[in-house]
């Protein structure tokens, strides 16, 4: 994982920030540190869900995200199962075409 930080700046209800910073406290740990772990396990969690891994999967074929990113999602392997479907999806596409 890179050692590389951004900033990032969002809202969020009241509520969810004070259980936030207490979680925080019993910890001995910062806010950041529970959200970044909060957001790092939701995304794991996320992109085991195979309707999701679908909907990326089709955002990838649609072009609404790049191979980069379609694999900092689903990993290495899937990423590439996914561009050679793909790529095959396109050739496909181009063979009917061509025998209209």
């Amino acid at each position: 994982m890179s050692s590389e930080k951004k900033r990032v700046q969002f809202r969020a209800p009241h509520r969810l920030i004070d259980r936030t910073d207490a979680l925080a406290d019993v910890l001995g740990e910062d806010r950041t540190d529970i959200l970044v772990t909060a957001l790092r396990e939701y995304l794991q969690d996320a992109t085991h869900d195979d309707a999701l891994v679908q909907e990326i999967a089709v955002a990838y074929y649609d072009g609404e995200i790049t191979f980069d990113q379609l694999k900092s999602l689903v990993g290495a392997e899937k990423a590439a199962n996914f561009r050679v479907l793909k790529q095959q999806l396109n050739e496909d596409f181009v063979e009917e075409v061509a025998e209209l």
